[in-house]
């Protein structure tokens, strides 16, 4: 069974996986019903322009009364007006679809059929008709949708119609089968050469079966990459959209350690006596109000380019040009914060006020996935991260709710008015670091 498989995923590709999220599933079939959509105006164009060809063609003066091309044309453009309208209505049930497969070879197929009737010449007349090329049409047009059985289906069913076109041709006449072994004759009258008829048979055998194993691994293709465009929409939600993208379009798997050092601001934010307030609410209604406070929060971050890289509780880590580029990171780093206070002090959240602490520290910090290989993080660390956290837990202390580094102060330059608070030794570090505020 494994050999089997084997060779299927050899000629297919690798398969997706079976245990696939109803999610994609709908994902897929949304794709799947454009496709058709899209075969229903290839079909609706391609009997327009049939219909206008035999519109201008000059009709030969030995044609009979009896005129089945208009008719078939006309039963043709009535099934696929239905059948284009139907395709943008609603989702077309695989027996429809079938159907339709049979009702485009069959059309095609009478259609052939009938020259030998218009043209008064023996049946063996039609089957040098080039309106067969038609049926590669129909056949690629399935290759649409990423479905192999549907082209196989059409395949099938053109070479079992031109079997049929074939036998007619064989016993209308039981004592006069027309059959010859000269090609020249084939060529040069009505006879008809049986190795000839067979050769079609088999190039649209082959024909079709190159197109199937395409769309099959076409189909593989587009499962595999429908799972990992979920997965990367799942994991986007988890993460930042940010590094969700610098996760999902690196050009080889992210191994630890795998960074970067750049110069960056990082942010820490805590919500003030969160402790207090959270042990007078249920745990849904501490759900609801850091779903509340977040969201908030979040379109302040997002609006001023800022990265949320961490969240712990009611802590949040955001950085500034450590995933996205931003050349003005320590500006937008302060302008985040102050915007945070004026979120925080306009309003509550489940009906509580929050009001929210902020450390901000400016340098070199490394940027990348640390953690065991199968288990990773993709996080932001070094002295300067841990100086920020530090400058956060800091404001109880001077009963501020924002304090910069030097190096911050120095980078925003005169867009903000820096207020000198103190000079400390921070925990985890010996030299003493300038604290400073902002003024609102």
């Amino acid at each position: 069974m494994s050999i089997w498989k084997h060779c299927v995923d050899l000629i297919c590709g690798e398969a997706a996986k079976e245990d696939m999220p109803a999610r994609v599933r709908e994902t897929i079939q949304d794709r799947q019903d454009d496709a058709e959509r899209l075969v229903s105006w290839v079909q609706f164009i391609l009997i327009v322009l049939f219909g206008g060809l035999w519109l201008v063609a000059p009709l030969p003066e030995n044609m009979t009364m009896f005129q089945p091309v208009p008719w078939a044309l006309g039963l043709y453009f009535a099934f696929t007006l239905s059948r284009l309208v139907a395709a943008h209505r609603l989702r077309l049930a695989p027996w429809y679809l079938y159907l339709s497969v049979v009702a485009d070879i069959a059309l095609l197929m009478v259609l052939i059929w009938s020259f030998h009737i218009q043209y008064h010449q023996p049946a063996s007349f039609y089957l040098k008709a080039p309106t067969l090329m038609y049926a590669f049409i129909f056949i690629a047009l399935r290759a649409l949708r990423f479905e192999p059985t549907y082209v196989l289906t059409t395949g099938a069913i053109t070479i079992a119609g031109w079997g049929v076109l074939m036998a007619y041709v064989l016993f209308a006449v039981p004592d006069d089968p027309m059959i010859t072994r000269n090609y020249v004759t084939y060529l040069t009258s009505n006879s008809i050469l049986v190795g000839a008829e067979i050769d079609k048979m088999v190039s649209i055998a082959l024909v079709t079966l190159v197109l199937a194993i395409a769309v099959a691994r076409a189909q593989r293709a587009f499962q595999r990459a429908a799972q990992e465009h979920s997965a990367a929409e799942d994991l986007s939600r988890f993460v930042s959209k940010e590094v969700a993208a610098r996760i999902t379009s690196s050009d080889r798997q992210i191994q630890p350690g795998d960074g970067e050092e750049r110069v960056a601001t990082v942010l820490f934010t805590d919500i003030e006596g969160f402790s207090t307030v959270s042990e007078k609410m249920s745990a849904k209604q501490l759900a609801v109000t850091l779903n509340e406070y977040f969201g908030a929060m979040g379109e302040v971050i997002d609006a001023n380019g800022g990265v949320v890289t961490l969240f712990e509780g009611d802590l949040m880590l955001i950085t500034f040009n450590a995933v996205l580029d931003d050349a003005a990171h320590a500006v937008n780093a302060v302008k985040c914060a102050l915007a945070i206070q004026g979120v925080a002090n306009s309003r509550t959240f489940n009906g509580v006020r929050l009001p929210t602490r902020c450390g901000i520290n400016t340098g070199e910090i490394a940027v990348g996935a640390v953690g065991a290989k199968d288990r990773l993080v993709f996080t932001v660390h070094g002295d300067n991260v841990n100086i920020a956290a530090r400058l956060e837990q800091l404001n109880k202390q001077y009963g501020t709710y924002i304090m910069l580094a030097e190096a911050t102060c120095d980078a925003v330059g005169e867009e903000f008015k820096c207020l000198a608070v103190c000079e400390t030794t921070v925990k985890g570090r010996e030299m003493p670091v300038k604290v400073f505020t902002v003024a609102n």
